[in-house]
């Protein structure tokens, strides 16, 4: 009979994500087909089962509705599951001037990683774990996965600009996102995507 194959299951901090291409000023890969991008990462002995997208609705309307057009074209995907947390307004101090000022803070979402990570391995959905991000709070869920099931595999890919020590030790290996350009590029999704509906989806111009 043959082997059956490893199932991947990514995990992905969407504003670290996010943030990291704004660093390099990759705007052009904002408009990335998530399962096409992460499915170039994987082995010949290895299948992709989902990809858990993590992140909160912004409070800007521009941004809302890229992001919504971002989110729809990546649903086409029954492999795409999006799963949010909150954007909650703060305010900080500024340190030049000392005056606040307000400002926004995506909650929640290492939190939800931590508990999806966990169920699908209780669940055994998954024989590898990939997390996309550089948040170090998410060491504590990869050391009760390492005592649930110590054989389970478990990476991480850093989006550009972003590090974390912790996770590197953490993690049965690593790599730098920012070291693959070219996996990004051949994800690019197309500047028009039709919906099933007859909707129209287009490139935002500000992603060009």
């Amino acid at each position: 009979m043959e082997a059956r194959k490893q199932r991947v299951i990514f995990y992905i901090d969407g504003f670290n994500f996010y943030f990291g291409l704004k660093s390099k000023k990759w705007k052009q890969y904002y408009w990335l087909d998530m399962i096409r991008f992460c499915q170039s990462f994987l082995k010949p002995h290895q299948e992709l089962i989902e990809v858990s997208y993590f992140s909160a609705v912004p409070k800007d309307k521009g941004k809302q509705d890229r992001q919504d057009l971002f989110f729809s074209a990546n649903r086409l995907n029954p492999k795409f599951q999006l799963v949010f947390g909150k954007y909650l307004s703060k305010t900080i101090t500024c340190y030049n001037c000392k005056n606040p000022i307000n400002t926004f803070e995506e909650k929640q979402s290492d939190v939800n990683i931590a508990v999806k990570m966990i169920r699908d391995v209780v669940l055994n959905r998954t024989d590898v774990s990939i997390i996309v991000s550089a948040d170090s709070d998410l060491t504590p869920p990869i050391d009760f996965l390492r005592e649930l099931k110590p054989s389970h595999k478990i990476f991480v890919y850093f989006p550009p600009n972003r590090f974390s020590y912790d996770l590197k030790h953490k993690a049965d290996n690593y790599i730098k996102l920012e070291n693959h350009p070219d996996k990004f590029k051949n994800a690019i999704l197309p500047t028009e995507i039709t919906l099933k509906n007859g909707y129209l989806l287009q490139r935002p111009d500000k992603w060009r």
